[in-house]
């Protein structure tokens, strides 16, 4: 018991410096067009983070994000080592790449620990003909590294096009302000985004970790029923990232906000208004994905619409990189976290 109250604060950490990591996502382009300070911009955005439980819980009515990520490992390779071993990875990386100011993918990280773990438990990839990894959730969330931060692009760059023609004959200085105002919806309609897709995230693990201590006490539940009985998870997960936001993350701001492209109100409407419907799409599909690629793709469309030279492709690059790395380095850092678990076991 001892050990599963240590994986679920473990947890609860990650989910918080998720919130600190990822809170770039939200207010960059808010910042970076000073339509908000950045204090100001956290309690914005941390807000909707937890204001997003509610969405998930009374309009959605249930938590696919966490469902997909509980059974992303099959249950016969989930231990409560895997699942420590898998946060332990994720957070490392996690943290490394918060200090680098790397915008890299807390989901796949934490995505990628927990597989690696699981794989390192299981020392093949397949036992008794019975793979390791649940194909059917983890490919989607594989193939949406890159989808993601594509339909973002597409989708912002439509939204930029026809807002530009729509207001080609608006006086500038009141169009400005309109954009302005129109911000502060769209950052929080991002903001409900993050937080229904991340938080998601540190519920299904915890979620996993609870299901597999009911079954060694003889009890087998499945997620939904798990949500039932431990309504206090997703609503402490919730608030976790909420926190977290609220600590901000001012390295990765600079990253979003002016490395890639020089961002205005008014594509910075387009680019939030695109990340929030590539993430309220995926949510409802129950298909995880990062917030940093999403925005990031956003923001490479709104660029794009001036020319393509106003992206910083350099830059994007490199984020492509660590975007690539991230699920494959995290897997690592967590089996070795479990190798000396359970050598230290013996």
């Amino acid at each position: 018991m001892a050990f599963l109250v240590v994986i679920i604060i473990l947890a609860l950490i990650f989910d918080f410096i998720n919130g600190f990591h990822d809170a770039a996502n939200s207010i960059a382009t808010i910042v970076s067009t000073k339509v908000l300070t950045p204090f100001q911009a956290v309690v914005w955005a941390a807000f909707f983070n937890f204001a997003a439980f509610f969405i998930s819980r009374y309009i959605i009515g249930e938590f696919r994000i966490g469902n997909t990520i509980a059974n992303s490992v099959n249950k016969e390779f989930i231990t409560l080592e895997v699942i420590f071993s898998g946060l332990i990875g994720a957070i490392a990386w996690n943290l490394l790449t918060w200090w680098f100011g790397i915008p890299s993918s807390s989901s796949h990280t934490l995505l990628g620990g927990f597989v690696g773990a699981a794989l390192a438990h299981a020392g093949a990839i397949s036992k008794n003909g019975v793979n390791v990894i649940n194909y059917a959730k983890v490919v989607p969330a594989f193939l949406f590294i890159f989808l993601a931060p594509f339909i973002g692009m597409i989708i912002a760059f439509i939204i930029t096009i026809t807002i530009v023609n729509i207001c080609r004959r608006a006086n500038p200085y009141k169009a400005d302000n309109w954009f302005r105002r129109l911000q502060l919806v769209s950052s929080a309609l991002f903001s409900l985004g993050h937080g229904g897709n991340d938080a998601q995230k540190v519920m299904g693990i915890i979620g996993a970790a609870i299901i597999y201590y009911q079954q060694l006490k003889g009890h087998n539940m499945s997620f939904g029923e798990f949500v039932k009985e431990n309504m206090w998870v997703p609503f402490a997960s919730f608030t976790a990232i909420a926190l977290g936001t609220m600590s901000g993350g001012w390295r990765i701001v600079k990253t979003m906000g002016t490395r890639i492209t020089k961002v205005t109100p008014l594509e910075g409407v387009s680019a939030e208004t695109a990340g929030a419907l590539t993430l309220f799409l995926t949510e409802r599909l129950g298909i995880p994905v990062s917030t940093t690629h999403t925005i990031a793709g956003s923001i490479i469309g709104v660029g794009a619409t001036k020319r393509l030279s106003a992206v910083r492709w350099g830059v994007t690059i490199n984020l492509l990189w660590a975007w690539i790395l991230t699920i494959p380095v995290s897997a690592l850092f967590a089996a070795i976290i479990y190798y000396i678990l359970y050598f230290l076991k013996r």
